[in-house]
């Protein structure tokens, strides 16, 4: 097509979108609420940050920044238009005034219409993709620069488009399909934008005010607060995911422990959701759209399938996505029970076995609880049972595995400590007047004195920091994994005129005087993570309130300083270069964090096909690798490996532990070898 065809053929369908999209506009309920939930942030939140110009220009680039991630639609001209409000916004909002972030988000529906319309047209009209020329699309898009003209946003729509059909063509797609599925995917879109009202547009206006205070802080519409009101109930059924937005993708925050999502193992935090198919129907493109109703898409009657199509975060080489089902249920309290079981683990200083509770969320039966049913269930009157279970097996240590678990209830990660340190603080708060109270503490003699190792991973936060930087202040145990999310802040719920505020008002600190905010806890040993901690964690996230640290509370210490730590680590790293699995799974690793350097995909379909291969060539020798070294047949094929390797039902998987979890092997010997260093049994604690 020519290019001043071209540029016309633009500006007509701008101009023609301009007339069919109606200007949205705020309430007088909604500017009297902004009002509300600016008192509420300047006086009640944990930052003191009053809104100003400073503010007001963060705010503007918030707000653009939430529109537009990608910088996709708005144009140059479209921000510099903008800045005229840079530090303005702080004084309208004051009184109400939401009339500029309605401008902007007015500007980006039309440019973002016009555009979506003139990718159908491309796609419909007998415009041919070149595969292959040698041209690139960068994957990272913070470096992206605003068009400064239609004519250089089509160029690179054309490389985005063309990246997309061809990433469905190395799906299997047939050229025709891929173009069709493309139509389908910028036609809902725009539909979806068309359905848009007042409430999403206040409601992003607000959380781009409210995010500028503390990633956990948020403002909640009407019709967000039902939709949560759903997820929290338990009629839900669906597939156990914690999801968010990220760019135009609905990201994957958190697996539900116990969910069908969980059972099935294949889903993991950091997958991003592409597509979403009901049992044997054509899945729909959900690139763009709404995470309310993404989750629409997703939840489900129970024992009915849902298809999702993901860019997968770990394993899978770039620009390739991967089909998954998933049947629906309800996720049930029980399901999410702490689990005990025994491993064995021999070692030089001899066998041991070894009692392993999984705790996947800090849980209570609130309404037993408070009706005094003397059978309520929760966490701690749980692995108190499995204690006991255990002990009668004679196992010589207990390692409580924390991985995944996003936290729960205060009350039971106290409660939980309780069975293992004698009485004395757990956690410290500080509110945001700066008062400090140590109200949850152990309140009765250790149940259990023997050896004990907490494992913990990126994913395990908030209840599980408490518990896992209370075991290893008190030195009553070994705290080894990954370094935790860093989630130490509270928030209270703050109903306004409109809907409902998420605010942060106060953090956790533990005994030692040092915060669980941004760094977590580190643990005394680390061991190998799929997580980077620059994406996943507290501290990757925008506003983050920092880590600092308050007095420390009085508490006991335990035995464990004379444990040799310096031993304890160089036999750990000695199995790290050592054991074929540990080396294995190392080396997967490091496979996965160098692909996950690279910046720009390759449109051409012979490259693409080719680095697909090579990636899966690597992935096998990997495993043909770790094979020979335990002296085992060698796969001649990765198809062969997968057809085998990949069990078909929840529980097929017969593989020894330290195959199928070598993190769990690996801290069992790492127990044993502290059992085995230390001096003594650990003892009631003593005062400092």
């Amino acid at each position: 097509m020519p290019l001043l065809l071209r540029s016309t053929l633009t500006l007509i369908l701008l101009s023609l979108t301009s007339l069919a999209t109606a200007e949205l506009d705020y309430t007088p309920n909604q500017a009297k609420t902004a009002i509300e939930v600016i008192e509420e942030l300047s006086t009640k939140h944990y930052r003191k940050q009053p809104l100003d110009d400073e503010l007001s220009s963060k705010l503007l680039h918030e707000l653009i920044d939430n529109l537009d991630p990608t910088k996709s639609y708005l144009l140059q001209e479209d921000i510099t238009e903008f800045q005229q409000w840079e530090t303005r916004l702080d004084d309208m909002f004051r009184e109400g005034d939401l009339s500029a972030g309605f401008f902007i988000y007015n500007r980006y529906n039309q440019r973002t219409m016009a555009r979506l319309q003139e990718n159908i047209s491309l796609l419909e009209s007998d415009f041919q993709f070149d595969l292959t020329k040698d041209e690139y699309l960068p994957v990272e898009v913070d470096n992206n620069q605003w068009p400064a003209t239609n004519t250089d946003a089509d160029d690179e729509w054309r490389k985005r488009i063309k990246e997309a059909y061809l990433r469905l063509m190395l799906n299997d797609k047939e050229p025709e399909a891929a173009r069709e599925l493309l139509i389908k995917r910028y036609t809902n879109l725009h539909k979806q934008l068309g359905q848009r009202d007042s409430e999403d547009i206040f409601q992003l206006i607000m959380n781009s005010l409210a995010s500028l205070y503390d990633p956990h802080t948020a403002y909640m519409s009407p019709r967000s607060m039902e939709n949560f009101r759903i997820a929290m109930s338990l009629s839900l059924t669906g597939i156990g995911a914690v999801l968010q937005l990220e760019d135009e993708h609905t990201k994957i925050v958190r697996v539900v422990p116990g969910g069908p999502a969980d059972k099935q193992g294949i889903l993991k935090a950091g997958d991003k959701v592409i597509a979403v198919g009901q049992g044997d129907e054509e899945k729909v493109d959900v690139i763009g759209w709404r995470l309310d109703d993404v989750v629409d898409l997703i939840r489900g009657p129970k024992d009915s399938i849902v298809r999702l199509e993901l860019i997968q975060a770990q394993g899978e080489s770039v620009g390739s996505s991967r089909d998954i089902s998933i049947v629906r249920d309800k996720i049930q309290l029980e399901e999410q029970s702490a689990q005990a079981e025994v491993i064995h683990v021999q070692t030089d200083a001899g066998k041991y076995s070894l009692g392993v509770i999984e705790i996947p969320a800090f849980y209570l039966d609130v309404d037993a609880y408070y009706n005094r049913d003397p059978d309520f269930k929760s966490t701690t009157k749980d692995v108190l049972q499995l204690l006991q279970d255990l002990e009668k097996q004679n196992v010589d240590g207990i390692i409580l595995d924390l991985r995944n678990n996003g936290g729960g209830f205060l009350q039971e990660a106290t409660t939980l400590t309780d069975l293992f340190i004698d009485p004395g603080p757990i956690v410290q708060v500080q509110h945001s007047d700066q008062l400090i109270s140590r109200n949850y503490r152990s309140r009765a003699d250790a149940y259990y004195r023997g050896p004990l190792v907490v494992l913990i991973n990126r994913l395990s936060a908030s209840a599980s920091e408490i518990f896992a930087g209370a075991i290893q202040d008190y030195g009553r145990g070994l705290v080894v994994g990954g370094q935790s999310f860093g989630k130490g802040t509270v928030q209270v719920q703050l109903p306004v005129r409109e809907g409902q505020l998420k605010l942060t008002e106060s953090k956790f600190y533990r005994v030692s005087g040092n915060s669980t905010q941004h760094l977590g806890v580190v643990p005394d040993i680390q061991l190998p993570s799929f997580y980077d901690i620059d994406k996943v964690g507290e501290s990757s996230e925008d506003n983050a309130l920092p880590w600092d640290r308050i007095p420390a509370a009085p508490h006991r210490r335990y035995n464990l300083t004379r444990v040799p730590m310096q031993t304890l680590q160089e036999r750990h790293e000695y199995r790290l270069k050592m054991d074929p699995d540990l080396v294995h799974l190392h080396d997967k690793l490091a496979l996965i964090k160098e692909r996950q350097k690279v910046k720009q995909l390759s449109l051409n379909e012979i490259k693409r096909r080719g680095e697909a291969k090579e990636y899966d060539t690597v992935l096998l020798s990997l495993e043909n690798k770790r094979r020979l070294a335990k002296e085992l047949p060698l796969y001649p094929s990765i198809e062969e490996w997968r057809a085998v390797e990949e069990p078909e039902e929840e529980g097929d998987d017969d593989r020894p532990l330290a195959e199928k979890d070598p993190i769990l092997y690996e801290v069992g010997n790492i127990m044993s070898d502290y059992m085995s260093l230390a001096k003594s049994p650990v003892q009631q604690a003593k005062q400092p």
